[in-house]
């Protein structure tokens, strides 16, 4: 299990308060894990699963959960799928074993460890609501976190990130939004050479794929 820092352990601590009250306003749907709608949550993960390409079986670890929306997701599309995920909020992962507890491929647990090496690791929106904390605080917590994906991760991991070309009048003081091309350069010289940056499907944000495989 990794370690974290006392700063570290209160900046998830603001986190997992600001999710849970959304969770509280809006119950399980995107909104209640603090996404616009439906349509774009589903364009996300579209991006986040192209590292899997049509392999009909494999192990997930869903790191930042929520609710489950992701397996839900994945449920659809793909069979054989073994997903845990993990969630600082201990009312999202209550209200994914509510949605979700009953699936046989499918296990929920509190914390930001998923305890377990997959096949591949998934985080949509951790990334974002930094509240009051510092960029370089912020960025610290990206590179552990990721450092932690990339270690329970077997054949791959991918992440999506706001971007820094957001247009200036629509950014908000509270959320972080990283440089496409800082993060693509720590993954590639930290986690693998095989790394692709998704930039063009139509939202504020990036996606990374890190490809593991030997």
């Amino acid at each position: 299990m990794t370690s974290r820092s006392s700063d570290e352990l209160s900046l998830l601590g603001d986190v997992e308060r600001y999710y849970a009250a959304r969770l509280a306003e809006h119950g399980t749907t995107a909104k209640g894990v603090d996404w616009n709608g439906d349509a774009s949550q589903l364009l996300r993960f579209e991006q986040l699963v192209r590292i899997i390409g049509a392999q009909p079986n494999f192990s997930v670890n869903d790191i930042g959960c929520g609710y489950g929306a992701m397996f839900a997701f994945l449920r659809e599309h793909h069979t054989g799928l073994d997903y845990l995920g993990c969630d600082i909020s201990a009312d999202m992962v209550a209200a994914g074993q509510v949605e979700f507890g009953d699936n046989s491929g499918a296990a929920f647990v509190i914390g930001s460890d998923p305890g377990r090496v997959a096949d591949y690791g998934f985080a949509s929106g951790i990334f974002n609501v930094r509240l009051g904390h510092s960029d370089d605080q912020w960025w610290a917590y990206m590179v552990e976190t990721l450092d932690l994906i990339a270690r329970t991760s077997r054949r791959g991991f991918s992440f999506n990130c706001l971007t820094a070309y957001s247009d200036a009048d629509r950014m908000r003081s509270d959320l972080y939004y990283a440089s496409p091309s800082a993060v693509f350069d720590l993954c590639r010289q930290r986690y693998s050479r095989n790394v692709a940056l998704l930039h063009d499907y139509g939202l504020y944000e990036f996606t990374i794929l890190v490809r593991t495989d030997p």
